[in-house]
């Protein structure tokens, strides 16, 4: 029948083969083979009578009983008795006393008492010393080349080589081998050169490196700091144009604000930032000209859930104005981007993606729109042949397009991708002769309306 593994043993179960003398306090502490004393051997038998113990009640108690013995067992004492501090002290009295009387007895007596109680004393620590700084493994490489190191001696004294070297060293001529040494220097100072000159390359290749790096970095600190900035005026915006119950309430101040605050941004952030500044600005109807009542000036709802629009009259939350003159928008994303009535003069759109945008009465002179992506957007209200650019001094007519288009002359459309029939139309004539010789599929047949 198998016995229980949480069965308590008896006590016939602790070895008796302990020796009681080996319980015997030592003069070295340090000096036993394993380094442990009285108080610790006692801890180590009480702990292997119990070690049977498997039970879930008593394994707590036995982690906690272990817990403070093992913290005690790798600490090893390595403190010398009072009796070999002493011995060692007599012996150290011998020698000087061997010096004084210049006694020789004396004094190699009291020399090798000292030297063998020292020694004995600072053998443990040595041994924890070895353990502490080298691994086993760099132990066995040491005993290793030592070993090799001796076998070659050997092999050189026992074997004949040294006499043969020694031999041939007699018949070498010397005078001849400085001048052969001389050349090996000159070699040497080659070969100095050469790892002097490799050792800067890899400088500036390293430090080449660590530059591209930082400027990587940079970069992208920038772009994390630019993308905070937006969004706290994205915030700060919605704040500004918002009551509490969520509605547009832009009073004269409010507008003069938000303006403000968006010529400020614009000019700080790059085209990826202006674009998303653009956008946002575009979907919240804050680039729209809406339409207003006529007493307080507020914007009014068109009844299917958006506010109304009135492109002829109507007024905007923030006008843009020439804030985007000369900028750079190349390359970015302005889909469906309320920018007409904009100052874009000399802007650089080239590779955007305009689809839906709206760039009506936009000024474009001397736009450049290489590459673009015009799919759909609107250049100007009514018909091809009735629609003309913006004026100064007359108002736009939705109905006709009369005074509703951009203002394309002098723009480059080289490589436009998807320009409708319409604004190809509309390019070609108002366009003038610098913008005709850009556009896509030529302008042959379509008269030049501008007269330049």
């Amino acid at each position: 029948m198998a016995t229980e593994s949480n069965s308590t043993p008896s006590p016939k179960t602790i070895p008796e083969s302990i020796e009681y003398d080996n319980l015997q306090p030592d003069d070295f502490d340090g000096a036993s083979e394993n380094g442990i004393i009285p108080d610790e051997l006692a801890a180590q038998q009480v702990l292997a009578a119990i070690s049977s113990l498997q039970s879930p009640q008593n394994t707590t108690a036995l982690k906690q009983a272990r817990s403070p013995y093992s913290s005690v067992r790798t600490k090893r004492r390595l403190a010398a008795k009072p009796r070999a501090l002493l011995m060692t002290l007599f012996g150290v009295v011998l020698t000087f006393l061997g010096i004084a009387l210049n006694n020789l007895i004396i004094g190699i007596i009291g020399t090798t008492i000292t030297l063998l109680l020292s020694l004995l004393i600072l053998f443990p620590w040595l041994q924890e010393a070895i353990k502490i700084w080298s691994t086993a493994q760099d132990r066995t490489i040491f005993v290793a080349f030592l070993g090799m190191l001796v076998a070659a001696v050997g092999v050189i004294r026992f074997t004949g080589v040294g006499d043969r070297l020694l031999t041939w060293g007699r018949k070498v001529n010397w005078d001849a081998s400085g001048t052969l040494a001389e050349w090996f220097g000159a070699l040497g100072q080659i070969l100095i050169a050469v790892i002097a000159v490799y050792v800067a390359w890899r400088q500036y290749v390293i430090s080449k490196d660590l530059t591209i790096q930082q400027n990587l970095l940079t970069v992208q600190q920038n772009i994390i700091t630019q993308q905070q900035t937006i969004d706290s005026y994205f915030q700060g915006i919605s704040d500004l144009v918002l009551d509490e119950e969520g509605l547009l309430e832009d009073w004269p101040q409010e507008r003069l604000l938000a303006e403000g605050r968006t010529a400020a941004i614009l000019s700080s952030v790059d085209a990826s930032g202006k674009a998303k500044i653009l956008r946002f600005l575009s979907r919240s109807k804050l680039l729209t000209p809406l339409k207003r009542d006529t007493i307080l000036g507020r914007a009014i709802l068109d009844g299917t859930g958006g506010y109304a629009e009135d492109r002829v009259g109507g007024l905007r939350v923030i006008d843009l104005g020439v804030t985007l003159a000369g900028a750079d928008l190349s390359t970015t994303d302005l889909r469906w981007t309320d920018l007409s009535e904009a100052n874009l003069v000399r802007v650089n759109l080239s590779g955007c993606d305009l689809v839906k945008s709206n760039l009506s009465r936009t000024i474009l002179y001397e736009a450049n729109l290489t590459g673009a992506d015009m799919n759909g957007t609107r250049l100007f209200y009514g018909s091809t042949e009735t629609a003309t650019p913006r004026s100064r001094t007359e108002p736009p007519n939705q109905q006709t397009g009369e005074h509703t288009g951009a203002v394309v002359e002098g723009a480059d459309f080289t490589d436009v991708q998807r320009l409708s029939e319409a604004n190809h139309y509309y390019c070609c004539a108002w366009g003038g002769e610098k913008t005709r010789k850009t556009i896509p599929g030529g302008c042959d047949g379509i008269p030049n309306k501008l007269g330049r």
